[in-house]
């Protein structure tokens, strides 16, 4: 029968009312990939859809992703009545574009930017976005320093041979986007790799690959790997030292993807915002620990100069004329209205009770982690709720990866990876917690470590893949 065919309005027996949506589609069976050859009812549609989703995993025992995985059933509202709403769109839907500048001065304010003026930042689609926006802001600033050189100097189109081209430095532990930035604008990446007992970027690391090139360094706060900030203090010395000593003046870039929502409410007297001098911009994940549901991101420039006038667009065909800075142009208002929304009804006390909840959390389990015996904690969630731990024999009979898969088949999804270079020979489980996760589903999942390893040791055979070869997960980012 037709797929848009109801059974009771064809005449057919009323059997089918005992389940007319399987029964309407059972001879027909519904293409892959290219369009059915006939409409179906909405609730057809909907449930085709909803049984193929069944088979994601549970998305609040998914402690890989750094992403808001709950929202108040308010804010899941707003956010559905706001749906239609085109975020560039400033013209049409003018108060969410004022409802955007309010939570950019407000993380500007949050970050300690100068005051006394309209903060200079927007919204993106996420920090891998922001990260593009603000490395392009470093990139444009650089090519503005050379040219003034040149022009003092009088070496303006002097043919001296090849330049070198800009470099960015930063460690091996960033976010692919950073990878991407320097791919798609031909920046030199300068990584620094980890070694045994440095994870990260520090201060006397970044200054030494900075040179008269550099269009900046990027500091993380709250690594991928394993949750731990880069010190961003540390960094600004030695890149004010190199300065002093007739190096180069190299501002710096904050990824605080997660660090951002995070820093100023479990470690208010961190210095890592605008209160360090070096420090020219900031991004953070709107829907990470913003608490908002994907996607949406926010890039904050120290002042207006810190963003060259060169990158911004004017546009007047959606109605009005107005600015626009973005790889991409049409996106949901949503989320901002959501942003908004979170900043209101929760405050600073809100964020920093929610975050501290994650953060004990995140202490509880990996404290008993470390008890475990067979396990060696890298972080332990004091930093970002976030912690990394490794397997302590490295001749074990089992692997992280192994671990994983069995959690797995309990609904559990945990990342496990191996570190960047220099650092490959360590592998490493790492536990996001978020907003949601409560200390009965922590206790959970670290009865099910337990059980799971001590199967594992005891049985060494039951290490073959739960997953066809080349299946097997796993998530750095």
């Amino acid at each position: 029968m037709p797929l848009h065919t109801d059974a009771r309005q064809s005449g057919e027996s009323d059997e089918f009312d005992i389940n007319p949506l399987y029964v309407r589609i059972a001879h027909e069976p519904l293409p892959k990939h290219s369009l059915p050859r006939e409409s179906m009812l909405p609730g057809t549609a909907a449930q085709v859809v909803r049984d193929e989703l069944l088979l994601d995993g549970n998305a609040r025992l998914n402690l890989a992703t750094f992403v808001t995985t709950w929202m108040e059933p308010e804010a899941q509202l707003l956010m559905n009545e706001c749906l239609q709403k085109n975020m560039i769109d400033k013209d049409e839907y003018p108060q969410t574009a004022e409802l955007e500048s309010r939570c950019v001065n407000i993380l500007a304010d949050l970050w300690h930017a100068p005051m006394g003026q309209s903060a200079t930042g927007c919204s993106t689609t996420g920090s891998s976005e922001a990260c593009m926006l603000a490395g392009m802001a470093l990139l444009w600033r650089w090519r503005a320093r050379r040219a003034a050189a040149e022009t003092a100097t009088g070496r303006r189109g002097a043919s001296s041979g090849p330049t070198a081209p800009p470099n960015l430095v930063m460690g091996t532990n960033v976010q692919v986007c950073w990878e991407k930035f320097c791919r798609y604008w031909q920046v030199e990446p300068r990584m620094v790799p980890m070694v045994p007992g440095r994870y990260h970027l520090t201060g006397p690391e970044a200054a030494a690959r900075s040179g008269g090139n550099t269009i900046g360094v990027v500091a993380i706060l709250g690594s991928t790997m394993d949750g731990s900030y880069e010190p961003v203090g540390e960094i600004n010395t030695e890149l004010d030292r190199l300065a002093a000593g007739g190096g180069p003046d190299v501002p710096i870039h904050v990824d605080g993807a997660s660090g951002g929502f995070v820093a100023p409410f479990l470690q208010p007297e961190l210095d890592w915002d605008f209160r360090v001098p070096r420090v020219a911009s900031i991004n953070a994940s709107g829907h990470k620990y913003g608490l908002v549901y994907p996607g949406v991101g926010w890039v904050v420039w120290r002042e207006a100069a810190a963003l060259p006038d060169d990158l911004v667009f004017k546009v007047n065909y959606l109605g009005g004329h107005m600015p626009t800075f973005a790889l991409n142009f049409s996106r949901p208002g949503a989320q901002v209205a959501a942003q908004y929304y979170n900043f209101l009804r929760l405050g600073f006390p809100g964020y920093q009770r929610v975050h501290q909840a994650c953060q004990d959390i995140a202490v509880h389990m990996s404290g008993r982690i470390a008890k475990m015996g067979p396990f060696e904690l890298i972080t332990e969630g004091r930093e970002l709720p976030v912690f990394a731990f490794k397997i302590v024999d490295p001749q074990a009979s089992y692997s992280v990866f192994d671990l994983t898969e069995r959690l797995r088949s309990r609904g559990w999804l945990v990342p496990a990876y191996t570190f960047p270079a220099d650092l490959t020979d360590t592998s490493v489980i790492r536990v996001v917690i978020r907003n949601g996760f409560g200390k009965d589903l922590a206790d959970a999942f670290l009865a099910d470590l337990d059980h799971h390893w001590r199967t594992l040791a005891a049985h060494p055979s039951d290490c073959a893949p739960l997953f066809p070869e080349g299946k097997r997960q796993s998530f750095a980012h």
